[in-house]
């Protein structure tokens, strides 16, 4: 029923289907996935179900059962009242479900209570298991159509199992006066009506002399009897939210019949000065004036109704706390309010709810199964519910940072699931730095060389005018150290973090110092090839003899390798690049060739340089002339090309920082043995075998020579 059937139709309790909410809100609240529903087994309970049951699918929580309960039956003896309970005994009991809804009247309740209570009278063994079962502790919801309202033949049923219960009640307050008035009602009040003696005698289970039907027993009423010694489950002294709601309506129509008296639409009709005449109202003329009420009764609670004529009221979430003589209090712990806003409907107070003696863990879990922990994801069991699943842990590469993830989730760019894979680490940016071994170690070893190759051409300087530095052109050999000394010292650009700057200077440098190196080298093989060919007379060779070819050569091979860097650096030069694919905990830093396959011409070209500057010293390596060095730039060279046949399958392999370590290990390796394998036999004739570098020691060689 409601106002779109019967316009006049007033609503003084909150809505069903808000209720409905609430109870899923609760549910929620406190992560209860795994529920029982009992329900009256009528069209009531039928209509609860088919509201409620989709709204709890969607909302992610299953129902682990269904009971229906049929009306409270009476049995004259207690063996009838054992057959028929364990003839017709559900299985609720025994289910995992901690969590149960109820939704019935006043006699399902105390259907429900005989089925929970009837365990307790039994006076023969019953398997202890069942029993550990059956008394374990539940949280039971209750619905506001739901109370304990027991009559004098279920006095001795026992409501304990119910203590710590969550119910949703009509919004009720304290009213002023009630409890005192409750306090002193007498059973005399009532003349010529024997209500109030009726319920007098149900209530303290006793007769007055002249009762029509009085009880089993002997005792007679005295009406000095209290209400407040009835417990609760016949009798309570506050006023319930059922209660509350009848005095709001009697309320709301004194107000609306005020306001018709004093509207002055109404027409008064007057017998005498002194005397009005009595109101003829007609139901209908109260409807207009109970929608405009606005008022405050008085326990401070606004009373108005809204345009659908529903009394926004919301409802309490009170806690059930039973003492043992069956009495109990209703603790309000939180409130379901219909004008607060969305996120804001349910308050719990946690700390004021006291929960069922009989659980081990409070709030409980009511779970098909434990919740999967962080790192792991659900997985659907076969043939159970969606609330019945699996824990898989994540795949590699994959983590759940939070409890019951229905799947994992890839970390973001940047990050690496840990160990435990429930959460994402940020990757570490790893290049070769100056700070850890490695860096230093070939730091080290860079201005280690750097300096020896200083030495080497300050000691070619010092000694400048001597036989064995004149040989084989004196400025290529300045322009040979020079190169090797700023390819040792380009090493440096390698470590540390990569820059815009550095990331240029790195492969330009290195090539075209080293074209300059192998140039200047391959002219001083070529310088020996055409001496030789030139000596004899009228050879076309002759007019080659001198600087200028020499010369010629390291220009024109290093033009070369200088034009392919800058086309290099003008269409795709190199930059700095973050891989955070490639590693799964580390951010690769390095520099980016920009253009491949420029850059494998710049090492191509090299190779070509080196394969040329070998074969022509390697012809050279036996022709006669003093201080000949041709067979020290072959066996130079043959390091050269083994140094960085070896480096391309191992950079290419290599990963990180060690591609970088990589490169600047082949770099000293193959300067450092053009360095050794050419300049140690000369540096030792001019150090500690001085009397070798005299122009006698070069007449004596070259007479041997041509002899």
């Amino acid at each position: 029923m409601d106002g779109n059937h019967i316009p006049s139709f007033y609503r003084m309790v909150p809505n069903e289907d808000f209720q409905y909410a609430g109870i899923v809100k609760l549910l929620r609240h406190f992560r209860w996935k795994w529920v029982g529903l009992i329900i009256s087994d009528n069209d009531r309970g039928d209509h609860f179900l088919q509201v409620v049951e989709p709204m709890l699918s969607r909302n992610g929580i299953c129902i682990a059962f269904i009971e229906r309960l049929q009306p409270a039956l009476r049995f004259e003896t207690i063996e009838e009242m054992l057959t028929n309970f364990f003839t017709n005994s559900p299985d609720f009991l025994e289910r995992k479900a901690n969590v149960v809804i109820v939704y019935g009247d006043i006699t399902a309740i105390t259907r429900l209570t005989s089925i929970l209570w009837i365990p307790k009278l039994m006076i023969f063994p019953i398997d202890p298991e069942y029993m550990e079962r059956t008394s374990a502790g539940k949280v039971w919801i209750m619905t506001a159509q739901t109370d304990f309202a027991f009559t004098t033949f279920q006095r001795f049923l026992d409501i304990q199992m119910f203590h710590g219960a969550l119910s949703f009640t009509g919004h009720s307050n304290e009213v002023n006066g009630f409890r005192k008035f409750l306090q002193t009602v007498k059973p005399f009040w009532a003349r010529g009506d024997s209500f109030i003696k009726d319920v007098w005698e149900q209530m303290f289970d006793c007769s007055f002399p002249n009762s029509v039907d009085p009880t089993q027993f002997s005792e007679t009423c005295t009406g000095e009897e209290s209400l407040e010694s009835v417990p609760a489950t016949f009798f309570e002294m506050s006023m319930t939210g059922h209660s509350y709601s009848i005095y709001n309506a009697v309320c709301a129509v004194a107000h609306a019949f005020h306001l018709m008296h004093s509207s002055t639409a109404n027409h008064k009709t007057m017998k005498d000065v002194s005397r009005l005449a009595p109101l003829n109202v007609e139901p209908w003329k109260l409807h207009s004036f109970l929608q405009k009420i606005a008022f405050n009764n008085s326990a401070g609670d606004e009373i108005a109704f809204n345009h659908q004529g529903e009394l926004e009221a919301g409802f309490d979430i009170t806690n059930l706390v039973t003492f043992p003589n069956n009495s109990y209090v209703r603790v309000q712990v939180g409130r379901l309010d219909v004008q607060s806003p969305l996120w804001e409907e349910l308050r719990i107070q946690k700390d004021k709810i006291e929960w069922h003696r009989g659980l081990t863990q409070v709030p409980p879990f009511s779970l098909c199964n434990d919740f999967c922990k962080p790192g792991y994801s659900r997985k659907k069991k076969e043939g159970d519910k969606f609330c019945c699943y699996d824990c898989a842990s994540c795949p590699e590469g994959k983590i759940s940072n939070q409890e019951d993830m229905d799947y994992c989730i890839t970390c973001q760019e940047g990050h690496y699931p840990n160990k435990a894979r429930d959460q994402c680490m940020p990757k570490l940016p790893r290049f070769l730095s100056f700070q850890e071994p490695l860096g230093i170690i070939l730091a080290l070893l860079a201005l280690c060389f750097s300096l020896m190759t200083l030495l080497v051409l300050g000691t070619f300087l010092k000694h400048r005018d001597t036989p064995i530095v004149k040989a084989n052109n004196r400025s290529l050999t300045y322009i040979l150290l020079i190169s090797l000394l700023l390819s040792f010292l380009c090493c440096l650009l390698f470590i540390g973090p990569p820059e815009k700057v550095t990331c240029l200077l790195q492969p330009t440098t290195f090539g075209i110092v080293f074209s300059v190196a192998l140039s200047s080298i391959l002219a001083k093989t070529t310088t020996v090839v055409v001496a030789f060919m030139a000596s004899n007379p009228g050879n076309i060779f002759r007019k080659w003899m001198g600087k200028k070819l020499a010369h010629s050569i390291v220009f024109s091979c290093s033009l070369v390798q200088g034009l392919i860097c800058a086309v290099w650096l003008a269409t795709s030069p190199p930059f700095p690049d973050r891989d955070t694919l490639s590693l799964s905990e580390e951010i690769l830093v390095q520099c980016h060739e920009g253009s491949v396959t420029l850059f494998y011409c710049v090492l191509g070209y090299l190779g070509f340089l080196s394969t040329i500057t070998f074969i022509v010293a390697f012809l050279a390596r036996k022709l006669p002339d003093t201080f000949n060095e041709a067979k020290f730039i072959t066996f130079s060279m043959l390091v050269f090309c083994s140094v960085w046949l070896s480096f391309l399958p191992t950079y290419l392999s290599t990963k990180t920082k060690y591609m970088v370590a990589v490169e600047v290990f082949s770099i000293l390796a193959s300067s450092s043995g053009l360095l050794g394998c050419i300049f140690c036999p000369k540096c030792y004739i001019i150090l500690l075998r001085p009397e070798l570098n005299s122009k006698e020691q070069l007449v004596r060689k070259k007479h041997a020579s041509i002899s």
